[in-house]
């Protein structure tokens, strides 16, 4: 078939603008509000900390940050959500342990690949999990602690079935033999009501969220799963201290975007966050006074964040082999 020469020539001329205009488009990103999902209820780690940091990229890139938590399924729900959503940079996730690197090991039927339906941005902070007991429970370290749960059975909430949290507290069930009931929440700000009661008997946390009501004496942290004690709370031995040797634990935070986000994009997004955590900046400040280790120069790169992504989640791999869990 023949090309009329008139159509030919007026392709050939609108030939250039396709490129012209998503030039344009990345340039001028962002034109409109951004939205970071939240995987989880607020109140928790995630919350917190997705929320410092949509306040850096609103900040640096002068637009509205919508912070919006769509919790559920360890994180599940949201993860999915930004998985499917247009990569234009506008849907972002705050990615942690849960739905990025446990949920492959506890859930059968995800409905994202971890690996293949994000593109990292930046990894922003990380922080150790922590045992605390309600005020009711006489137990003040862990020998005492698995002592008691032989005779009387304790039960430790957690953020959710499939959480980070859920998956530290497996590792120590198996690693102590103590007799432990896991009951899950709706994130890590809905079981604390029910732990200063003593509905609940105990529950793992991040250390950021058990630190206050630990100070304010409403509960006491037993043991944090760090290789060394905080210097916010000094008078708490870490696990290996207590005779659970070399058990460490962590949650990590971070931003990841839906795969095929354009690498100009995702490049502004983590220069925002990069730049608003950099050393002694009140971000950075902020995280460490909630204790949180603010992630490195390296780790908050899209690289290093994805490579770190990679390693944790062959870690989880392994742990859901020690703790015997298998997706359900």
């Amino acid at each position: 078939m023949t090309i009329p020469r008139r159509i030919f020539l007026a392709a050939l001329g609108a030939a250039p603008v396709l490129p012209l205009l998503v030039r344009r488009t990345l340039a001028a990103y962002p034109e409109r509000p951004i939205h970071l999902i939240v995987p989880f209820a607020a109140g928790g780690n995630a919350d917190i900390v997705g929320r410092i940091t949509g306040d850096l990229i609103s900040k640096t890139l002068n637009q509205p940050v919508v912070v919006e938590n769509r919790g559920g399924a360890g994180g599940g729900v949201g993860a999915e959500f930004v998985a499917h959503a247009t990569p234009d940079g506008y849907t972002l996730l705050v990615g942690s342990n849960g739905p990025l690197t446990v949920n492959p090991f506890v859930h059968a039927d995800l409905g994202y690949d971890p690996l293949k339906d994000f593109v990292a941005v930046s990894l922003t902070s990380y922080v150790p999990h922590a045992l605390i007991m309600s005020s009711k429970v006489q137990a003040k370290n862990m020998t005492e602690l698995i002592a008691q749960s032989k005779t009387t059975p304790l039960t430790v909430a957690t953020s959710g079935i499939g959480s980070a949290t859920h998956m530290t507290l497996e590792r120590l069930k198996a690693a102590t033999g103590a007799n432990i009931t896991h009951v899950p929440y709706r994130g890590g700000g809905a079981l604390m009501p029910d732990l200063m009661s003593g509905t609940v008997d105990g529950a793992m946390t991040e250390f950021s969220t058990a630190l206050p009501l630990h100070q304010a004496q409403q509960a006491h942290i037993v043991a944090i799963a760090a290789a060394h004690r905080s210097k916010l709370a000094p008078d708490i031995p870490t696990f290996d201290e207590s005779g659970v040797k070399g058990f460490t634990a962590q949650s990590y935070i971070g931003v990841v975007a839906p795969a095929k986000t354009p690498a100009e994009i995702v490049d502004k997004l983590q220069t925002a966050i990069a730049q608003g955590l950099s050393p002694g900046s009140p971000a950075a400040e902020r995280l460490s006074g909630l204790g949180s280790e603010v992630a490195s120069a390296e780790q908050m790169t899209p690289k290093g964040f994805a490579e770190f992504i990679r390693a944790d989640y062959e870690n989880m791999r392994e742990a859901a082999k020690l703790a015997g869990i298998t997706p359900q």
